[in-house]
């Protein structure tokens, strides 16, 4: 198993000083944004897929350093039901797709997508709750008539090209938990996986263990980001929180750098139960703790789970 980050986080840097830092900190594996949410900071898949001797500059810098490139990642909304956003977002993705099989990664991650609850809406519609029963019918149409359908074409086409998809389970989307990644998986392609994050599991009540142990092979790539629940905000308020991420005191969750939210004694597990699965791939440090700067949380971060991973790699090495 090997430590990443997601290389967003030091999207202020070039490419190549962005390596540097990450390789400083012990970083064997980077994860290079290509669009949709996280941008294009380092890497804009649409407007180099065809340009060689940039995927040549890309494919040097990090190999120069002896890194490696875990997935390449566009989260976007490719259902989107603005018919421009989710234009943008699709042709992220296909280019994402394209210049993964040129640098010979085998991973892209994205979202699940949200659809709006009709043909006419402006605006994704998430359902939460199976009643009043409108909301069924929304999700029915949602899942049957706009995801299946696109995730089924995007699974060939990614099938063609050597790619996974690992798709990150996150709330505002169809996919957003255990049940529905596995829905997707069984109705689309089982080259469609998870990017396993399970800082958004926390807050939702789930057990990022146990998700793990039903998820198995499923899960193509992994992201470390932690969450802390604050217990009097969620007595008063429940999980479903809207308050802005910055309004840090009154919200009922936060996402905070791994052992801010969680002790160690979860993140031992966690690693070991990815172990116990046969993951054998990348953890990649992902930053969006308000309390820390990048540099600080990073930096954390990575000395964290630098220490746990070799632990664990030395207990693998024994019991060999």
């Amino acid at each position: 198993m090997k430590l990443g980050v997601f290389l967003v986080l030091f999207g202020q840097q070039s490419l190549e000083q962005a390596l540097d830092t990450a390789k400083a900190a012990g970083v064997q594996a980077v994860e290079l944004g290509t669009g949709g949410y996280p941008g294009t900071a380092h890497v804009n898949a649409a407007a180099i897929v065809n340009d060689e001797a940039a995927i040549n500059r890309i494919r040097s810098a990090v190999e120069s350093r002896g890194l490696t490139i875990s997935a390449l990642s566009c989260h976007g909304n490719p259902l989107h039901p603005d018919k421009s956003a989710a234009k943008k977002d699709h042709e992220d993705f296909v280019a994402t797709v394209l210049l993964a099989e040129k640098l010979g990664v085998d991973t892209v991650i994205t979202f699940s997508g949200c659809p709006g609850e009709s043909p006419n809406s402006k605006y994704p519609s998430w359902v939460t709750c199976p009643w009043p029963p409108d909301f069924l019918t929304v999700l029915e149409w949602q899942w049957n008539e706009v995801a299946i359908p696109y995730w089924k074409e995007q699974s060939a086409f990614c099938r063609q090209h050597g790619v996974k998809v690992a798709i990150e389970s996150h709330p505002g989307f169809l996919v957003y938990n255990t049940e529905t990644a596995l829905r997707l998986r069984r109705e689309a392609g089982d080259n469609i996986g998870v990017n396993f994050d399970p800082s958004h599991l926390f807050w939702q009540g789930m057990d990022p263990i146990e998700c793990v142990k039903a998820l198995g092979d499923s899960i193509y790539h992994v992201h470390a980001k932690d969450t802390k629940i604050d217990a009097r905000n969620t007595a008063l308020n429940g999980v479903l929180d809207t308050k802005h991420y910055g309004d840090i005191l009154n919200r009922s969750f936060v996402f905070r750098t791994v052992g801010y939210g969680h002790d160690d004694e979860f993140w031992k597990d966690f690693v070991s139960v990815l172990r116990t699965i046969g993951y054998d791939g990348v953890i990649s440090i992902e930053h969006e703790d308000g309390l820390m700067s990048v540099n600080e949380g990073f930096t954390k971060a990575a000395g964290f789970l630098n220490g746990l991973i070799l632990k664990e790699s030395a207990g693998e090495m024994w019991w060999a």
